[in-house]
């Protein structure tokens, strides 16, 4: 009898693609749409609006991400624990992860920011004017890079889902599990005696 973690990697995969999709299309859409409006007084609200509005998709997208990767993780801990790669894949997932989640929260902060500001002239949704306020010019500097980052953290932990999805093949879990057994015996031994 086989184990389905079905739902579990619905979630995982479907929050992170929003995730990532969702940041690129704003970075691209939203951001550049808004230098479009004709009035710089307006840009920042066109763009503060669109995010306005994905930011509740974005946190549900994200918890979903979340739930279903610790489903996945709580599943797969023996493989974790065992496998050659598989802890060392998981691990950078999670430092990726970590990176997205406060890169993704900072740019949150950067953009209640934008948003209290008020009808400010601006370039675009992350782009200056001479006459933006200086502050708002220094949140548009760091939203600008954010805008990158993000869909970058939340890609590569897409390639790192790819790269646990080709280690659960059956040439590769079996060849990863011979490969851990050494040092997985090793520590047993060890524990046993009492090293």
């Amino acid at each position: 009898m086989t184990e389905r973690n079905t739902l579990a990697h619905a979630l995982h995969d479907i929050g992170l693609a929003a995730w990532f999709g969702g940041s690129l299309m704003g970075a691209i859409g939203v951001n550049g749409a808004a230098a479009d409006v004709d009035d710089p007084r307006q840009r920042a609200r066109v763009a503060n609006a669109g995010w306005g509005r994905w930011t509740p998709v974005n946190a549900a997208a994200i918890g979903a991400h979340l739930v279903g990767g610790a489903q996945l993780m709580r599943a797969n801990k023996g493989r974790v624990a065992s496998q050659k790669g598989v802890l060392a894949n998981t691990n950078t997932k999670l430092a990726l992860t970590a990176g997205a989640l406060g890169a993704t929260a900072y740019a949150r902060v950067l953009g209640k920011k934008m948003q209290k500001a008020g009808d400010v002239p601006v370039g675009g949704g992350t782009d200056a004017l001479g006459t933006t306020p200086p502050e708002i010019a220094k949140a548009q500097k760091q939203l600008s890079a954010l805008q990158w980052a993000i869909p970058g953290l939340t890609g590569a932990m897409l390639a790192s889902s790819s790269l646990h999805e080709e280690q659960q093949r059956p040439s590769q879990a079996v060849s990863g599990l011979l490969k851990g057994l050494p040092s997985t015996v090793g520590t047993a031994a060890k524990n046993a005696v009492g090293g």
